[in-house]
């Protein structure tokens, strides 16, 4: 068996599981893999995008979630669970502030289930497209790692593509799959549209200066 057909359960199952014990306290990775189980890489994937998609910030969460998100893709495309460091999984994150983005997330939860369902099976099984998507999700952590967390849609573009690769696989939902691919293609054309922005802006700066 695959760590990517492990997966029947819902996201709502899960976020309801993270939320259980916080009570505002201050919470760890290792406390979040503890009360989800073993429940599947994908899963906990999908479940550390939710921070990314709701307008409530967590400090440190973007490290935190993003790396592990990181090395849980390569696991996925090696077909392996990945080992996660200490760092990673013990930095203490403020409780309070991703049990309120959780709870939020409920809501997203439930919209996505109403609609996902076993389609377009050819990209969510066999070997090779295992390890696309797998590399894919890696992609898309990188992404989300991006020092770009005032900028709009910098960190939510990629979080939506991790969310619908990773739900995607877990549920044989190959639309899902492929909606994650495009949210890819989007974040990376919106990170080189701002890149040229920032140089076109600079040389412009530059230009005032010298043409004088």
């Amino acid at each position: 068996m695959t760590v990517y057909e492990e997966r029947s359960e819902t996201l709502q199952a899960a976020l309801n599981r993270s939320i259980e014990g916080i009570g505002g306290a201050d919470v760890t990775l290792r406390d979040l893999l503890a009360r989800i189980g073993d429940h599947g890489p994908l899963l906990l994937c999908a479940v550390m995008t939710v921070p990314f998609l709701l307008p409530i910030s967590v400090p440190g969460v973007s490290t935190v979630f993003g790396l592990a998100i990181i090395l849980l893709g390569f696991g996925i495309a090696a077909n392996r669970l990945p080992w996660l460091p200490a760092r990673i999984m013990d930095r203490a994150l403020d409780g309070q502030k991703l049990e309120a983005v959780l709870r939020r997330g409920l809501q997203l939860a439930e919209r996505i289930e109403r609609v996902i369902r076993k389609r377009v099976e050819a990209v969510t099984t066999g070997r090779l497209m295992n390890r696309l998507n797998g590399l894919a999700i890696v992609a898309g952590g990188v992404l989300l790692m991006f020092p770009l967390g005032l900028v709009p849609f910098s960190n939510t573009l990629p979080a939506f593509a991790i969310l619908f690769l990773s739900l995607g696989m877990a549920q044989r939902d190959g639309a899902f799959v492929l909606a994650g691919y495009m949210m890819l293609l989007v974040t990376v054309i919106y990170f080189a549209a701002l890149a040229y922005a920032a140089v076109a802006a600079g040389q412009g700066i530059v230009s005032m200066f010298t043409s004088g």
